[in-house]
């Protein structure tokens, strides 16, 4: 246990080698002194050795699920190259410029050095590694295939992270447009309507119902600018605590952002593909079909996947086949049904799920780039219309001039 306590650092140093040239490096150690005793065994000389300066903007990185998928990524690597398991730690955390993940692997390798298996030295950072992640290492320390159940879980976390990603490009665009268009639009009854009002005055006739309204609505926001800017922030706030704390809000959600056209099936596939990718994953790895859904539940994320998934485990305990139950939820599309049914016949059933999960990964790809090229002319169209919309509001009254005259 006392090998627990000691935490290793990186130095950096600084020496001669053995023909007296000047050399310099890093290396991972416990304190100065075991650092300069190592690097003495390798026939140099250290003339300076300082623990290296944790980079502020470094320390401050949040550890986020693509780091967790490279770190999986590097554990694999490292395991089918021979390399132990302990070694592997301090290669790993030496090739790290995030200073909080540099310290999650060290952690890890402590309580590994420790006694503890990899498997529950994970399970100690819940907030990192879930416990479908925790669950397959814990599968091929036991089995004896922790490099090919390495390899499963960094493919899995690679095809995940990569999906999310396409499903935030998805909805950045549509928000990308709204916030545009408000700024825009902000800017304008703000800075330049006010200028028209001047010229309106001396009028002497009424004006057109548009204009008046523009009018009405530049006024306000000059007046209240900063409580509509704060109403704004504050219902955003609402929205956000109310997703996070109410449960019924959450599932309200999920069921009618999947309605929404066009981004609806963008997400409804995307879940497909999740809960394709998991179980094919899980079953894999040798976890029991049953088992197995219990990590695809909390892996779909939504609700209305998480509801079909949990009976599907209900029906499939009671020993009706995968296929037959996903077909009775009315949730999944036949193309899936059809792969999963040709899958249990065949015994290739975890095959056939990663081909469904590729498919329709695929089809968000496409479907991504699709709203991407449809969005750039929209934005331009929106803008065009908010934009041609004021102008119109300012120059009716001086189309009337004439009348007036």
């Amino acid at each position: 246990m006392a090998e627990k306590a000691l935490k290793t650092s990186v130095f950096t140093w600084e020496g001669t080698d053995k023909r007296g040239a000047k050399v310099k490096g890093e290396l991972s150690g416990v304190n100065p002194a075991l650092v300069k005793a190592q690097l003495r065994k390798q026939g140099i000389n250290p003339l300076k050795v300082r623990k290296k300066a944790v980079s502020l903007l470094g320390q401050g990185k949040k550890i986020k699920p693509l780091d967790i998928a490279l770190f999986t990524r590097q554990m694999a690597t490292m395991m089918k190259a021979g390399v132990p398991l302990l070694q592997a730690f301090d290669i790993i955390g030496e090739g790290l410029d995030n200073q909080n993940m540099r310290k999650l692997v060290d952690e890890v390798k402590q309580e590994v050095a420790a006694g503890n298996s990899f498997a529950s030295a994970l399970r100690k950072k819940p907030q990192y590694f879930d416990d479908l992640y925790c669950n397959l290492v814990e599968s091929g320390e036991q089995s004896g295939a922790l490099e090919t159940l390495l390899d499963r879980v960094a493919t899995y976390k690679e095809k995940t992270e990569a999906l999310k990603a396409k499903i935030k490009k998805a909805m950045n665009y549509p928000i990308a447009v709204i916030v545009v268009a408000i700024i825009v639009s902000s800017i304008l009854l703000i800075k330049v309507v006010p200028q028209f009002q001047s010229v309106f005055a001396n009028f002497g006739a009424e004006l057109p119902a548009f204009t008046r309204m523009v009018v009405s609505l530049s006024e306000t926001l000059q007046k209240s600018w900063f409580y509509v800017l704060l109403c704004m922030f504050a219902a955003s706030f609402a929205l956000k605590e109310a997703h996070k704390r109410s449960e019924k809000f959450r599932d309200w959600v999920d069921r009618t952002i999947l309605k929404l056209p066009i981004i609806g099936d963008i997400l409804y596939k995307s879940a497909v593909a999740r809960f394709a990718r998991t179980l094919a994953t899980t079953f894999a790895a040798g976890v029991p079909l049953v088992d197995a859904l219990d990590s695809v539940s909390g892996a779909t994320g939504n609700v209305v996947f998480r509801n079909a998934t949990d009976k599907v485990k209900a029906d499939v305990s009671t020993g009706m086949q995968l296929n037959f139950s996903m077909r009775t939820t009315g949730t999944f599309p036949t193309m899936a049904i059809q792969m999963t049914a040709i899958g249990e016949e065949s015994g290739s059933l975890d095959e056939m799920l990663d081909k469904v999960a590729s498919f329709y990964e695929a089809e968000v790809d496409n479907m991504v780039d699709g709203l991407t090229s449809l969005m750039e002319p929209l934005i331009m169209a929106v803008l065009g219309v908010l934009v041609g919309g004021l102008i119109i509001a300012m120059y009716l009254p001086i189309f009337q001039l004439g009348a007036v005259v």
